[in-house]
């Protein structure tokens, strides 16, 4: 169904909340602003699929209230960017929340499957990829863009029960609530300004000072953006930004002849230069440090971690979790200087191959090769 008034809204949402999970996904624009525009979001439950037009109905409590009933789930599938659009257009975070992509990456499925695979993995259904494009902005949406639309949870709620099912059946539904936790939390749908820099792409490139100076420069940039509601790439791209933090330049001049900074207005250059400037005074026990900050393993520690990956992918293939969802080689690394701080020593990757990760430094089991294959002795 199609939802465009108030009244068909309140009545299909209150039925929704009388079931035990119901799958949703938005369609959303963000070229043009800084936060992603909400076009429609799409509902579903085992018996009924609706599309819903936020662009028409004024008054959205009643989906509001939907997604905060605490009785149902809400299934999404990837739902970082789904969360994040609800969270700032109707100001609540769905709770609680189950993600397709995470669960099926705990049965033997590809770290970060797409809608697609999923949907072909567990319902044996392939969807097609004509509207993938569409302006869902643009009004009045046809059959065709509906249809489309229904189709991102009309399945996504039968592999969602599918799943359930054989997590259940294996004992991990607890793992999975373990790795959803940081996608619960509404400080990871928002940007602190004076933390955007950390994700202004190769900014670990930059020493410690240009870290500061890069720091005070994204924040300036965060705040103009959210200001006048554009994307911040239309302030100023990552790659001038990281030019500018390179050159430090002291006056506009000099800003200037940065490419990249002719829409600026003067007086956002003057703000720029000022945070610039802030951001070179920085005393050195401020300074960010890189994030790759990382001195090089010796050829000891490297061989360590050479054997702690063959037993990992010896239990990525007896338990069917990917080798690469449970942990990185540099994440061994980490294990093997500080096993203490590693997430390798707690909830489920703990449960899974912590103890076999601690037996094996301690020298308590080790590895053969039996008939072709890795074995613990």
């Amino acid at each position: 169904m199609y939802i465009s008034t108030y009244e068909e809204l309140d009545s299909f949402c209150r039925r929704a909340g009388e079931v035990p999970a119901v799958a949703i996904d938005t369609e959303f624009l963000r070229e043009k602003t800084y936060h992603a525009k909400l076009c429609l979001v799409q509902v579903a439950t085992h018996d009924e699929c609706a599309v819903i037009d936020p662009m028409a109905i004024e008054d959205l409590s009643p989906l509001s209230d939907l997604l905060v009933r605490p009785e149902t789930v809400k299934v999404f599938h990837a739902c970082s960017q789904d969360m994040e659009v609800l969270y700032h257009t109707l100001g609540v975070l769905p709770t609680p929340i189950f993600d397709t992509q995470i669960a099926a990456a705990f049965l033997g499925e590809r770290v970060q499957i797409s809608y697609n695979g999923l949907v072909h993995a567990f319902c044996g259904v392939t969807l097609p990829k004509s509207e993938s494009l569409t302006d869902w902005s643009c009004r009045p949406l046809t059959e065709r863009q509906i249809e489309y639309a229904l189709d991102d949870v009309r399945y996504l709620i039968e592999a969602y029960a599918v799943i359930e099912r054989r997590l259940s059946k294996l004992g991990r539904m607890g793992w999975v609530e373990d790795e959803m936790r940081p996608l619960k939390n509404a400080a990871h749908y928002v940007v602190e300004p004076r933390q955007a820099y950390k994700r202004v792409k190769r900014i670990n490139a930059c020493t410690r000072r240009q870290l500061a100076i890069a720091r005070e420069l994204a924040a300036w940039r965060e705040r103009r953006a959210i200001q006048n509601d554009v994307p911040r790439k239309w302030i100023i791209s990552d790659e001038v930004l990281v030019a500018l933090v390179k050159r430090a330049p002291r006056d506009a001049g000099d800003f200037r002849r940065v490419r990249g900074t002719e829409q600026l207005s003067d007086r956002d250059v003057e703000a720029a230069l000022a945070a610039i400037a802030n951001g070179a005074r920085c005393p050195v026990a401020n300074m960010p440090t890189p994030g790759h900050a990382r001195h090089a393993p010796s050829p000891e520690a490297e061989s360590v971690c050479d054997l702690l990956y063959a037993l990992l992918r010896l239990v990525s293939d007896r338990s069917g979790v990917a080798t690469a969802f449970i942990a990185s080689r540099d994440e061994l690394l980490d294990y093997i200087e500080q096993p203490s701080r590693s997430r390798l020593r707690e909830g489920w990757r703990f449960e899974l191959v912590g103890s076999l990760l601690d037996d094996l430094l301690a020298g308590n089991i080790g590895l053969t090769v039996k008939d072709g294959a890795v074995e613990i002795l």
